[in-house]
């Protein structure tokens, strides 16, 4: 495939192949793809349960605090009148990472029941307008459950993009963008966008997998032509263990458990190593955090301070 020509803000302007390439894909997809149980439903709140917990976690480990939740939460209506506190709950119980995504599903079920009388936003940029919802998962909300998305440009289709296209390594973000929606076909967001990411998923990986998973791209794709399979840069998620996010994950699960804690007894309970510079002002700096973010209030009037989960 040619890409566009140096400087263009244009999408490929030679993509003689579009047709080719969405045929290959699309049939491709229909014949080939992971089972995965949200792409067996079209309701927007099941989708959004499992975009929020899919943010980088990888989908495989989804799939069984998915069920729990909607076990749990079915509709909307369940998860907006539930407390806040058991919801990050099950959160920090399931391992599904940064606490605050729990606390903005919980507020943008609110929103869709008190705002929209209950029944979702269908285009992206009105899903934008829920708590927590940026535009990468707008767009998927609205291309899986409505068909009404853009073309979605995540980390691995960008891969793709770049392989199959030849784009140069600092290509700017609007030249993916522009070529996404090029080759995606009218009024097909939802198989389109599910077809492309599971191919940067599946095949087309940092080592890519093209004669093993059968690439339906080859014939069209630069990279396998010349054997160059370079990739944007990707920059490492940072370390989880350890880190502050996981720590303010343990006071969270913890006082899920045990109710009221004091301090001095929280403190340890976090950290086996508490004391030092990760004594009393640490923890409090975790408490404040989690208290800006509505999760924890500190009841400095009992001696000693006594944390809790805010109801």
């Amino acid at each position: 495939m040619s890409s566009a020509p140096e400087g263009s803000d244009a999408p490929a302007q030679a993509l003689g192949e579009v047709a080719e390439i969405q045929e290959a894909l699309t049939a491709w997809y229909a014949s080939d793809h992971r089972e995965f149980p949200w792409r067996q439903t079209t309701d927007p709140y099941e989708i959004l349960v499992s975009e929020v917990m899919s943010q980088q976690t990888q989908l495989e480990r989804v799939i069984a605090p998915w069920r729990a939740f909607l076990d749990e939460w079915p509709t909307l209506e369940a998860l907006a009148a539930a407390e806040r506190a058991e919801v990050v709950g099950f959160w920090t119980a399931h391992a599904l990472g940064y606490n605050n995504r729990a606390r903005y599903l919980h507020e943008a079920a609110r929103q869709v029941r008190d705002e929209y009388d209950g029944v979702f936003p269908e285009r992206p940029a009105e899903l934008q307008e829920l708590m927590g919802v940026g535009p990468y998962t707008a767009n998927a909300v609205a291309s899986f459950a409505f068909n009404a998305g853009d073309a979605v440009v995540d980390t691995n289709v960008r891969r793709v993009l770049y392989r199959v296209a030849g784009l140069e390594s600092d290509c700017e973000e609007r030249r993916y963008q522009r070529l996404a929606s090029t080759l995606m076909p009218e009024n097909s967001s939802r198989v389109w966008n599910n077809a492309i990411m599971e191919l940067g998923g599946l095949v087309c990986q940092r080592t890519p997998r093209c004669e093993e998973e059968g690439c339906p791209l080859r014939d069209q794709c630069t990279a396998y032509r010349t054997g160059d399979f370079g990739a944007p840069e990707i920059q490492g998620q940072p370390s989880f263990e350890g880190s502050r996010r996981q720590m303010r994950g343990r006071v969270v699960r913890i006082l899920g458990e045990s109710g009221d804690v004091p301090l001095p007894a929280l403190g340890p309970r976090v950290r086996v190593d508490y004391g030092g510079e990760h004594g009393e002002q640490w923890l409090r700096g975790l408490l404040d955090d989690l208290a800006a973010d509505g999760l924890v209030a500190v009841d400095t009037d009992c001696s000693p301070p006594v944390a809790r989960l805010r109801r």
